[in-house]
């Protein structure tokens, strides 16, 4: 079926004239009525009859109407969409993260940016740090957000968004707890770490390495954050956390910090995009909101620009 000739027929319809169709095509008259014609031969049907000096439509005029309008309503949602997709108002919005900005920083953030696009689907994925970027090399991820500081892989390009005190915590009874250590005294009680490829295992190595300790054995080899906390509060050897994830448990008096002599450990929390290529729209407008909330200084635990 011939569309030029059917929006005339739909314009016509909507407008109740030829004529005024006419104008709001911005086309001769005879222009319409002989699109009109063709779309009559097209079909087979009689699509308007006379009306005093007009024309009305006919039965096969009014039901060929109905499924205009139907029609190109579609159209104008399709085009309404497409423009809210280009704009990053309408879609879907995947994250990856590692646990400490998923559970910490993305919450607060996912949750005011979400009230300004309600039309935006987020998905937030946690895993460790390989893992995410890896999701997004792999385009599984549209932005990731990564605590340690682990060298950036190719493809990747990363934005630091803030830093995060890293310490060594007890549990609230232990010798250790409130207390001033080496490094080689925190080390030598049982180790409760985080799986293999998370950022926290890989800067208790590099600290070590930094400071000529060896790499101490792992002890206790947790899944989460969360449970590494737990262990260490029942009383099970000593973790290395972000300030931020213990601050409510040393408040309730569950861990306490040690403060280790000439040791300071920040961990660097960064948003990663894919290198040489623009972000989906979605994910430009999130990381700009990210940026927004750096360069106002309203990130938690910031401590550094």
């Amino acid at each position: 079926m011939n569309l030029h000739a059917f929006r005339m027929f739909y314009e016509v319809i909507e407008c109740g004239s030829v004529t005024k169709a006419a104008e709001r095509l911005r086309v001769s008259q005879p222009a319409v009525t002989a699109q009109l014609r063709k779309l009559e031969r097209e079909l087979g049907l009689t699509l308007f009859r006379p009306q005093g000096r007009g024309i009305a439509p006919t039965e096969a005029g009014r039901w060929l109407a109905d499924r205009a309008r139907v029609l190109f309503a579609l159209e104008r949602d399709i085009e309404r969409g497409a423009q809210l997709i280009r704009l990053g108002e309408k879609g879907t919005l995947r994250i990856a993260a590692t646990y400490l900005p998923a559970n910490m920083l993305l919450p607060g953030w996912v949750a005011n940016w979400k009230r300004a696009h309600p039309e935006i689907d987020i998905v937030l994925t946690t895993s460790n740090s390989r893992e995410a970027l890896d999701r997004l090399l792999h385009y599984e991820a549209d932005l990731a957000v990564v605590g340690g500081g682990r060298p950036l892989p190719a493809g990747l390009r990363r934005e630091q968004v803030l830093y995060d005190e890293l310490c060594f915590i007890v549990s609230s009874g232990h010798p250790l707890a409130g207390r001033n250590a080496t490094l080689e005294r925190v080390l030598a009680e049982p180790i409760v770490a985080r799986e293999k490829g998370s950022s926290g295992r890989e800067l208790l190595a590099a600290i070590c390495q930094m400071h000529g300790v060896p790499a101490p054995r792992i002890g206790l080899q947790c899944s989460g954050t969360a449970e590494t906390i737990r262990a260490v509060a029942s009383g099970y050897g000593t973790a290395l956390a972000s300030a931020l994830e213990v601050r409510d448990s040393v408040e309730r008096g569950e861990v306490s910090r040690v403060t280790v002599d000439g040791v300071r450990i920040e961990n660097p929390i960064g948003l990663y995009l894919r290198a040489g290529e623009a972000p989906p729209p979605a994910a430009e407008n999130f990381a700009t909101y990210i940026r927004a909330r750096r360069s106002e200084g309203s990130l938690p635990g910031q401590s550094r620009s």
